[in-house]
């Protein structure tokens, strides 16, 4: 079992930046792949990024590409998701999730484990 908890969220203007933080306790961390989602209001949830266990790979949607980053600390559990020239349409509960497999997964049914979320929330 592993327990995930995200914080970081909150209200920035456009063009602005935060970094999503998400601590994971249980098993062991670094055996698994993480990643992020997030989910807009009235939307379904959608894959934003996405790291290989051993962070030598990274993937990312396309909206993502070039404005946000994925990376991991497995010395203190925790990966992590900077975002940058955010845009209202990044208006969502983001997500960590956990996946238990030697590859970088991007489905929402491949993860395993579900953080709560956080919310962000970029103003226009």
């Amino acid at each position: 079992q592993v327990q995930l908890v995200e914080s970081g969220g909150g209200l920035v203007q456009a063009g602005g930046s935060l970094r999503l933080s998400c601590a994971a306790s249980g098993r062991t961390f670094s055996s698994y792949a993480m990643g992020w989602f997030r989910r807009a209001p009235g939307k379904e949830r959608e894959f934003v990024a996405a790291m290989h266990l051993s962070g030598s790979s990274t993937y990312y949607a396309d909206s993502a590409k070039g404005r946000f980053t994925i990376s991991r600390d497995n010395a203190k559990n925790t990966v992590y998701l900077q975002m940058n020239s955010l845009k209202p349409e990044d208006t969502a509960v983001y997500f960590c999730a956990a996946a238990a497999v030697y590859t970088v997964v991007t489905g929402t049914d491949e993860f395993d484990y579900w953080g709560q979320g956080t919310q962000v929330t970029v103003s226009s």
